[in-house]
């Protein structure tokens, strides 16, 4: 899923209006489409990687923009995301070259030419272990040989329940991936049971003692309230001792002195409804607390943490926690273990490469209320796709590094 391929489209008379056009049908049943307007050259070609949209759903020269500019097609409900349930099933998209350049209407049109494009989140080799002990809610994905491996805890945010393709990819580069899922159980109607921080170690002592993972090799990635809970752990947990950790549109603010249920409800208390238009949205104009005992003391951290960050994220106040982490790791002489990449116009929702951007998305599936993600597609697209090259590299440096860990530069893009 994040590596690159090559749309051609060959034998069309020379200087000709083209459409090409892609089409998925998700598993939920819903269509996402888009598409781009090319005239081919004086031999019949259009080169999707090298020729330039005149328009569409993105213009210019964008190797990939049939995919990051995916949206549901005109007519479908509002606040939809894309995001991949069976993991060992691939994605399927129908590119589709059309004459003229068209704007609507494709299902009604006969394409000149089609291909069925698969994409995998799981490489050739990759196994998916579910794990159904010890309380966990997981799924461990181990990349292909006998391993050991190094590991890393993957934790999604506010959703909920079990997200297993960036793990799957994770493992695919190499990296064997623990995706947890720590909130279902809290809105299950049935228990109304909610986990405690034991539960996150108990998913390390797993790894840790796995015989294909290497026990003193894990990592640990969080994204929006998952990067809360990432570096509550990374600061203070007796035991977790975390090669490296990266944090993905998150914050560090929290009361310390409470369980998990703690974190939650001082997140409940900054969403602010919008009852007009149903929209549900972080409370920005808060200023990161100056109170220590509400936020994590990153400088107590004594191994590299990646921020990554997007400077129009309407849901968290991501940049200005990670300034604020930042200068906590400056006052404790940790800065040298500190990356930040902060991308203009990115919004919340930062996964990885050719995910097609959303500004906007339901607040859980059961829900009217929308999230606002924020950033601006072209932009948003290009930070998923440096993060994520940058995030393996971290990764790599931290997890097969030498025996002592170290940070990469403070850098700011």
């Amino acid at each position: 899923m994040d590596e690159q391929f090559v749309i051609l489209v060959q034998h069309a008379p020379p200087g000709c209006e083209l459409t090409v056009y892609a089409l998925h049908q998700c598993e939920d049943g819903h269509g996402w489409d888009a598409f781009a307007h090319y005239i081919s050259d004086a031999t019949g070609r259009v080169n999707v990687s090298e020729d330039c949209s005149l328009g569409g759903t993105y213009s210019g020269i964008e190797p990939m923009g049939l995919l990051w500019s995916l949206r549901p097609v005109p007519g479908s409900q509002p606040g939809l995301r894309l995001r991949k349930k069976n993991v060992q099933e691939p994605m399927l998209m129908t590119v589709s070259v059309y004459e003229g350049h068209r704007r609507e209407g494709f299902a009604d049109l006969v394409p000149l030419a089609s291909v069925l494009v698969e994409r995998w989140d799981m490489a050739p080799g990759v196994r998916r272990i579910p794990v159904p002990k010890n309380g966990l809610t997981a799924t461990l994905f181990l990349p292909p040989g006998p391993g050991p491996f190094p590991a890393i805890m993957d934790l999604w945010g506010g959703g909920g329940q079990l997200v297993e393709y960036r793990a799957a990819l994770l493992a695919s580069h190499g990296i064997a991936a623990l995706t947890i899922d720590y909130l279902t159980p809290m809105f299950t109607k049935e228990t109304g049971e909610m986990v405690n921080l034991q539960y996150f170690e108990t998913a390390y002592k797993f790894l840790q003692e796995h015989p294909q993972i290497l026990g003193s090799r894990i990592a640990m990635l969080g994204f929006s309230l998952g990067t809360t809970i990432t570096l509550r752990m990374a600061a203070y947990s007796e035991v977790m001792k975390l090669r490296c950790v990266v944090c993905i549109s998150g914050s560090h603010v929290q009361p310390v002195d409470k369980d998990f249920e703690g974190i939650i409800n001082l997140n409940a208390g900054k969403i602010r409804i919008n009852k007009e238009n149903q929209e549900i949205y972080r409370d920005l104009v808060l200023p990161i607390t100056s109170d220590s005992s509400k936020k994590v003391d990153v400088g107590r951290l004594q191994c590299p943490l990646l921020l990554i960050v997007g400077e129009d994220d309407m849901s968290w106040a991501a940049q200005e926690a990670a300034n604020d982490m930042k200068d906590m790791m400056e006052r404790a002489g940790n800065s040298h273990l500190l990356t930040i990449l902060s991308y203009p116009d990115a919004g919340h929702l930062i996964e990885p490469p050719y995910t097609p951007h959303i500004r906007a998305t339901k607040f859980r599936s059961a829900t009217t209320l929308m999230v606002l993600c924020g950033g601006q597609t072209a932009a948003h697209s290009r930070a998923q796709e440096d993060s994520w090259k940058k995030m393996l590299l971290f990764l790599r440096v931290n997890l097969f590094g030498g025996t002592r860990p170290g940070g990469m530069s403070v850098s700011y893009l």
